[in-house]
C-alpha cells in the first residue's frame, strides 16, 4: 500500500529539476515543439502553472511514499480546475525501479480519494500517445 503525503519545498526544487527536462523531452518527441526550444518552453510553463512553488493555489503536489517502508517513489501533481468541480492530473510519475508493480494505478485510485473529499466531480489528465504503458493505466 501507498499514501500520499504533501510535498515539500526542498522536495519540490527537486522535483522541478527532473521535471522540467522531462517535460521538455516528451513535448519534443511528440512534435510539439522542437528540439531548440522545448526546454525554454518547458520551464516557462512551470513557471506560469507554479508560480508559487509548491504554495501556488488550488494545486495540490504530493510525493508518493509507500506505507510500509515510508520510502519515496514518485510523485504526483492535480490541480483543482476553480471555479468548476474538475481537477486536472498534470504530472504522476514513479521511480523506474517502482513501474510495472500496480504502484501506479493505487496512486491515482488515492488521487481520486482526495479529488472526491474536496468535492471534485471529474479527474481529467492528459498522456502522449507514444506512452503506450501509461494510456493502459489511465484507460
Amino acid at each position: 500500500m501507498l499514501r500520499l503525503v504533501a510535498m515539500t519545498e526542498s522536495e519540490f526544487e527537486i522535483y522541478i529539476e527532473k521535471a522540467v527536462p522531462e517535460y521538455a523531452a516528451e513535448k519534443a518527441r511528440a512534435g510539439h515543439w522542437s528540439e531548440q526550444e522545448a526546454l525554454e518552453r518547458s520551464r516557462k510553463s512551470y513557471a506560469e502553472l507554479l508560480p508559487q512553488g509548491v504554495n501556488t493555489r488550488d494545486n495540490y503536489l504530493f510525493r508518493i511514499q509507500l506505507e510500509e517502508s515510508g520510502e519515496k517513489i514518485g510523485v504526483i501533481w492535480m490541480k483543482h480546475e476553480a471555479p468548476r468541480s474538475q481537477g486536472f492530473i498534470y504530472d504522476i510519475a514513479l521511480d523506474e525501479a517502482q513501474r510495472g508493480r500496480g504502484y501506479g494505478k493505487q496512486a491515482m485510485l488515492a488521487i481520486e480519494e482526495i479529488a472526491k473529499e474536496m468535492g471534485l466531480e471529474v479527474l481529467a489528465l492528459h498522456v502522449f500517445a507514444h506512452n503506450p504503458p501509461a494510456m493502459k493505466l489511465y484507460e
